[in-house]
């Protein structure tokens, strides 16, 4: 597995299910005056003191990036933005937004240059990384994924961003609209009299001649926020402990029987391989829920490990699905 092709790549194992509604306050909330210090605590358990709400942010990842354009702060620079403007629609950046290398890779000196007053990156990015950063400027850390609890954690990196840069009441508001859309959507779904029905979803790629297969487990955000809705998830493969993500291939969907499961897949670069790469396979042609045209590409540019707004467009789509 890799963290390139637009997709978050990361490591694999199980997953629970936590509700969709809860407290928008974060633990790591220390209340300030917007013109004074303001102190979050991170993912590493660490207090980070900023001598007033960060203005000029740069993100490392696109979850975080897209969560700082939802409370109204554009970051002054993003780790690859023209992959994020391909895979994330739901919070656009300006152009003003400077590029400041690879996700894998983002370089120190671009970030320095820009003088920032403070770097949000994830937990993933355990690396002299933060280190070299923290030399020059103040660094954040989210929690990135928990597949435990990974709409809970959502909520609470998203806090935890929103009292970093003085947004918490725009948080609230965001939250709150977010739960509306929840409820919203379980009801629609379960007046259509599909409350409880199955779901799967997938990313995929190429290489050669062989096709590879993500799976979004139990435990991956875009999964928990459709079994939020009254939805079951009908792939029970391994995952791993943080992204609820595990890989197969076609002959690994072979589980998948129910008749009325709706498969959801995101190929956002163009690069379609279920539609493409699939075609004419047996295995995947014998699929009930290709048999039955219950295949259904996302549209493009829902990141599938973002913020609130990026769920509320996979929460659209799936009421699409269940209730045309």
């Amino acid at each position: 597995m890799r963290r390139m092709l637009g997709f978050a790549m990361p490591i694999f194992a199980a997953a629970a299910l936590m509700s969709a509604c809860g407290t928008t306050e974060s633990p790591s909330e220390t209340p300030a005056a917007s013109s004074g210090p303001v102190t979050v605590t991170d993912s590493r358990g660490k207090a980070v003191t900023l001598p007033a709400a960060g203005r000029k942010v740069v993100a490392l990842e696109w979850g975080e990036a897209e969560m700082l354009v939802t409370l109204g702060v554009m970051p002054v620079g993003v780790a690859d933005t023209k992959g994020y403007g391909t895979w994330v629609t739901a919070a656009k950046l300006d152009a003003s937004v400077k590029d400041v290398g690879t996700r894998g890779e983002p370089s120190v000196d671009s970030i320095v240059a820009l003088q920032p007053d403070l770097v949000v990156m994830e937990a993933e990015r355990d690396s002299p990384l933060i280190g070299q950063l923290e030399k020059f400027v103040p660094v954040i850390v989210t929690k990135g994924s928990d597949a435990s609890r990974n709409l809970e954690r959502m909520r609470e990196d998203f806090n935890m961003i929103a009292t970093a840069v003085g947004k918490t009441q725009e948080a609230r508001r965001a939250l709150a609209d977010f739960d509306q859309a929840i409820a919203d959507a379980k009801a629609k779904i379960a007046a259509a009299g599909h409350a409880g029905k199955g779901f799967a979803v997938a990313d995929g790629w190429k290489e050669g001649s062989t096709i590879s297969i993500r799976m979004f487990g139990q435990g991956a955000l875009v999964s928990q926020t459709a079994i939020a809705l009254g939805l079951k998830n009908a792939w029970n493969g391994d995952v791993d402990a943080a992204w609820g993500l595990g890989t197969t291939d076609v002959e690994g969907l072979s589980p998948l029987k129910d008749s009325d499961i709706r498969f959801f897949y995101n190929a956002s670069d163009g690069d379609d391989v279920f539609a493409n790469g699939l075609a004419g396979n047996q295995i995947w042609d014998s699929l009930a829920f290709v048999k039955n045209k219950q295949l259904y590409k996302m549209p493009n540019g829902i990141w599938t490990f973002g913020g609130p707004l990026s769920c509320r467009q996979h929460i659209d789509a799936i009421v699409k699905a269940f209730t045309a």
